[in-house]
């Protein structure tokens, strides 16, 4: 039976790092890539990580991948339609193949798959929102490697959750601040160009918006390129 208190030893630690990349203010791309790295070290038998995002519209993409093994794994299940990956987010739930070779579940995937080197695969959401959801995917080259490891893979999740909920928070935040930012330049260029006051600026935006059907960012970056352009024009 696997010692359960070396096995949060070895999360703390891993998580530990992830923690570090969010406090140091790492972008999300560094951070995820700390993520699955993490799990590479800290998960018995893995040789490749990977995440999957999945969107509303049925879009699929694969970030901080470890090697390109994992990868083009990712790619063969998105473009199959079929796999450990995708049963993960669609299912929300854990997905394990111990032995690809002998595996009945996705006939297409499979033995492609196993062309590719991987001898068992393991996949567990570790995000979900009403836009988007994301699966860890774990791969490893040898058959049965990852036989005993759904505890602590689901005990990594868990904690991976935390971390991509703080992820999202943070890119939010971002995304807000550079839309503040930029709608306050387009009102000070609409103010100087019309002679309006702020709020009348601010007006001008917003019904710009909605006859045009464009987000109020989208309206206000337009503003604030085409007066960039106007400067670069004539130095």
């Amino acid at each position: 039976m696997p010692d359960e208190t070396a096995e949060t030893d070895v999360i703390v630690a891993a998580m530990s790092r992830v923690a570090k990349s969010l406090g140091d203010g790492a972008d999300v791309d560094t951070t995820l890539q700390t993520l699955t790295q993490a799990a590479l070290e800290a998960l018995p038998g893995v040789d490749s990580v990977t995440i999957t995002m999945a969107d509303r519209d049925g879009s699929l993409r694969t970030l901080a991948p470890t090697s390109e093994l994992g990868q083009r794994a990712d790619a063969l299940q998105y473009e199959l339609q079929e796999g450990p990956c995708l049963d993960a987010v669609a299912l929300e739930q854990t997905i394990r193949s111990v032995d690809l070779t002998d595996e009945q579940r996705w006939p297409a995937y499979t033995p492609r798959a196993a062309q590719l080197g991987i001898g068992s695969q393991m996949a567990v959401e570790i995000f979900r929102t009403s836009f988007t959801c994301a699966g860890l995917n774990l791969y490893s080259t040898t058959t049965g490697a990852l036989d005993d490891s759904r505890h602590i893979v689901e005990l990594f999740a868990s904690q991976a959750a935390i971390a991509m909920n703080f992820v999202r928070a943070t890119q939010t935040l971002q995304d807000a601040l550079i839309s503040r930012k930029t709608i306050g330049q387009a009102i000070g260029i609409v103010m100087e160009r019309y002679g309006l006051n702020e709020d009348r600026a601010f007006d001008f935006l917003v019904r710009t918006s909605q006859d045009g059907n464009v987000k109020l960012r989208t309206v206000a970056q337009n503003i604030v390129d085409v007066a960039n352009q106007r400067v670069v024009e004539r130095t």
